[in-house]
């Protein structure tokens, strides 16, 4: 760094580390100045360009003539909007784990939006991104007919790769891994809110339940810190981020649906490796676009309000059965997007949970998850360590994410 340039007594500024903030000589009342041999060299070069590009464009009109569906399909392409998708289609089991929904959901995605890229960080068997392999092929070197790219252990290359792709435009990008290694790709997806371009990250294994594989794989603090990108606003004054952890396999449908419907900034989905008890029959997943809403079967005249996004959301409705039993009236409240939420108006937002009614928050991660919306009369049941190496069963015992802790927590907290 710095060969060539010297400083004021004629030494080198190269190897030396103040050469990253000092100012590599130039005159300073005319600081920048475009040296005549190299604005010809540019103005040369712009001349070839122009000869260059005359000729692409003449034979990007000629082939536009030639294949006009082609030609159609390509510009809508790269138009930027969302793809037609019929949702319809999608296909899921009751009682699924989230990244098994997700699964279903991609194998749509691979048949029907045929400019997608799927990519997956050596993990593609475990977060569920072979759900879009399985109806196309590996890209290798020297064919490209395949939509899905196996980056390696590589999460940050992978997610910069699928920024050059949204950015190149024409393609709908999105790769998978562990949450947990979200941590390597913050860099990139910091850049991807900036940029507002719509990648998708799908981040599934969510939460201290991947106990067998040690406390090095279980996400606790990540959601939180993911989340606070759907807090930090564009120069447009949008979410940068749109984070979406939804609480069964038919909440799972509608996150994707809001995921490919997002074309200006990219899209988190945190997803569970472990299976997830269906919601209450009769429940209108369609409200999971308002960031949150009230779970079907919740009473209509409750006297606490509990609220968890993922998988804690099931808990909460076995929690709230014992609850009744003593005679006390609960309404349940799935939170897959806070940001979402936040972007409702005021009045929605106090009509899915009112000022005058006591809160209770179970998150698998840390509390200040959810401790802006229970508020300061409130309670969140949280983990605030480092996971555990246990079966994920056991764990939940352990660490009190079971319907009884959440029995004895709502009681302690309405006393």
């Amino acid at each position: 760094m710095g060969k060539g340039a010297l400083k004021a007594d004629g030494t080198s500024y190269e190897r030396n580390c103040k050469t990253h903030g000092a100012p590599l000589g130039g005159d300073p009342e005319n600081p920048f100045q475009i040296f005549p041999e190299v604005k010809k060299l540019y103005a040369d070069r712009a001349k070839q360009l122009r000869k260059i590009m005359d000729a692409k464009y003449a034979r990007k009109a000629a082939w536009e003539k030639a294949n006009p569906e082609k030609a159609a399909l390509l510009k809508e392409w790269f138009s930027g909007k969302a793809p037609k998708v019929d949702w319809s289609k999608v296909e899921q089991k009751p009682d699924d784990a989230t990244r098994s929904a997700s699964a279903a959901v991609l194998s749509q995605l691979a048949q029907q939006v045929p400019n997608m890229i799927c990519a997956s960080a050596d993990l593609s068997n475990s977060d569920k991104t072979d759900g879009f392999l399985k109806f196309t092929h590996n890209m290798v070197k020297g064919d490209f007919s395949g939509a899905f790219f196996q980056a390696g252990v590589a999460e940050l290359t992978m997610a910069c790769c699928c920024i050059g792709m949204a950015l190149h435009g024409g393609v709908i990008p999105a790769c998978g891994t562990f949450f947990v290694f979200s941590d390597y790709m913050k860099p990139a997806v910091r850049m991807a809110a900036l940029m507002e371009l719509p990648v998708k990250f799908i981040w599934t294994h969510d939460a201290f339940r991947v106990g067998e594989d040690g406390p090095t794989h279980e996400p606790v603090e990540q959601e939180a810190q993911i989340r606070l990108m759907e807090k930090l606003k564009t120069h447009k004054g949008k979410n940068s981020m749109l984070v979406l952890r939804p609480a069964d396999s038919d909440e799972t449908t509608q996150a994707w649906k809001l995921a490919m419907e997002n074309t200006t900034s990219p899209t988190g989905l945190i997803l569970s490796r472990q299976n997830i008890k269906t919601l209450p029959a009769g429940n209108d997943y369609s409200q999971a676009a308002k960031g949150a809403y009230v779970v079907a079967g919740s009473d209509a005249d409750f006297d606490v309000i509990l609220l968890a996004s993922g998988s804690e959301v099931s808990t909460l409705v076995a929690g709230a059965e014992l609850l009744r039993k003593d005679g006390i009236k609960c309404r349940i409240v799935s939170v897959p997007s806070e940001g979402l939420f936040r972007s409702q108006s005021k009045a929605y937002q106090r009509s899915i949970l009112p000022g005058n009614k006591k809160k209770f928050g179970l998150t698998a991660g840390l509390p200040v998850t959810l401790e802006g919306l229970v508020g300061a009369g409130g309670k969140v049941w949280g983990l605030s360590s480092f996971g555990f190496s246990a079966p994920y069963k056991v764990l939940d015992e352990k660490l009190g994410f079971t319907a009884e802790n959440v029995y004895a927590q709502v009681k302690s907290l309405l006393k």
